[in-house]
C-alpha cells in the first residue's frame, strides 16, 4: 500500500459507508481496479480501520440521538423519568439490529466465500430494484405510518432488521439499501427510514469491526500505522460530510436515483473491467 491507495480507499469508503450503494462493493471494486487483493490480510484491515473512521463521524452527527436512547441526554426522558411508549428506544435498536448479527456471527465463513467482483455486480442490480419497488410502494401503495424515527413501531424496526439480512448475505447489496427499502415497505417514511439506517449502523458496525479486529490487530506495525492513520482521519471527515448533505438534500434525491448510479456502474464494471 501508499499514500495515493490509502487516500483514494478512504474517500470511497467515506463517500459509499451510508448512502445505498454499497460501501462493500465499492470497495471490493475499487481493489481490484488498483490492481490490489482485496483479500490481502493487511488490506482487509486496513478496510476496518476506515469503517470504524465511518463509525465515529456517524455518531457524532446522531450523538443526541445516542444521548437519549441511554437516558442521558436533554431530552431523553419525560417528567417521571418515564419514556414515552411513542419514542424510539433500545428495543427498537435490538431489533434492528439482532437478526443480522446473529446471522452474520452463524454465517461468517459461508459469507467471506461470497466476496467477490461478479457478486458485487449482481448485489448492485438487484438492490436497485428492491429501491426503485420500495419507493413506488411507499408512494402509491401503503399508508406511511411513521413519518418520523420517533414514529417508529417495534414491528417495522423488526422488518428492518429483517431486510438487513440480505444486505450480510449478499455481499454489495448495501445495508443502507436494504434497511432504507425494508423501511419504506413497511410504511415508514424514506427519511425515518434512513434515520434508522444510519443510527443502528452504528452498533451493527462496531460489532463487525471489533470482531474482526480480533483477527487481525498484528498488522498494526511502524510500517502500516501511517496508512491506517491517515485513512482513518480522511474516511472519518468524508463520511461526516456526506451525511450531512444527504440528510439535508433527501427530498430531492430519491431511492431511484441510487439505483440508476448502481446500474450504471455495474454495467461499467461488466463492460470494461470484467470482461
Amino acid at each position: 500500500m501508499d499514500t495515493i491507495t490509502a487516500i483514494i480507499l478512504a474517500i470511497v469508503e467515506g463517500i459509499t459507508e451510508f448512502i445505498p450503494v454499497s460501501s462493500t462493493g465499492h470497495m471490493i471494486l475499487t481493489t481490484k481496479l488498483l490492481g490490489f487483493d482485496e483479500q490481502d490480510s493487511i488490506m482487509k484491515t486496513y478496510e476496518i480501520v476506515i469503517q470504524l473512521g465511518a463509525i465515529l463521524a456517524i455518531a457524532i452527527v446522531y450523538r443526541q440521538r445516542i444521548l437519549n436512547l441511554l437516558g442521558i441526554g436533554r431530552s431523553g426522558r419525560s417528567r417521571g423519568g418515564v419514556m414515552p411508549a411513542s419514542r424510539l428506544n433500545l428495543i427498537h435498536v435490538l431489533l434492528g439490529i439482532v437478526p443480522a448479527l446473529a446471522v452474520a456471527f452463524f454465517a461468517r465463513d459461508f459469507i467471506k466465500g461470497l466476496f467477490g467482483a461478479s457478486t458485487v455486480l449482481w448485489a448492485l442490480v438487484a438492490g436497485g430494484i428492491l429501491m426503485i419497488i420500495a419507493e413506488w410502494v411507499n408512494k402509491r401503495k401503503i399508508r406511511v405510518t411513521a413519518h418520523e424515527l420517533d414514529d417508529l413501531s417495534y414491528g417495522q424496526a423488526l422488518a428492518i432488521g429483517l431486510y438487513q439480512i440480505i444486505s450480510v448475505l449478499w455481499p454489495g447489496f448495501s445495508r443502507s439499501g436494504s434497511t432504507i427499502s425494508g423501511g419504506m415497505l413497511s410504511g415508514v417514511s424514506y427519511k425515518a427510514s434512513a434515520d434508522f439506517s444510519f443510527l443502528i449502523a452504528i452498533p451493527i458496525m462496531c460489532a463487525a469491526s471489533g470482531y474482526e479486529l480480533l483477527d487481525s490487530y498484528r498488522n498494526f506495525t511502524n510500517d502500516t500505522i501511517w496508512y491506517f492513520a491517515i485513512g482513518f482521519v480522511i474516511s472519518f471527515v468524508v463520511a461526516y460530510v456526506v451525511v450531512v448533505l444527504f440528510m439535508r438534500m433527501i427530498q430531492k434525491i430519491r431511492p431511484t436515483h441510487f439505483a440508476i448510479y448502481r446500474f450504471i456502474l455495474a454495467a461499467v464494471f461488466w463492460l470494461f473491467i470484467m470482461r
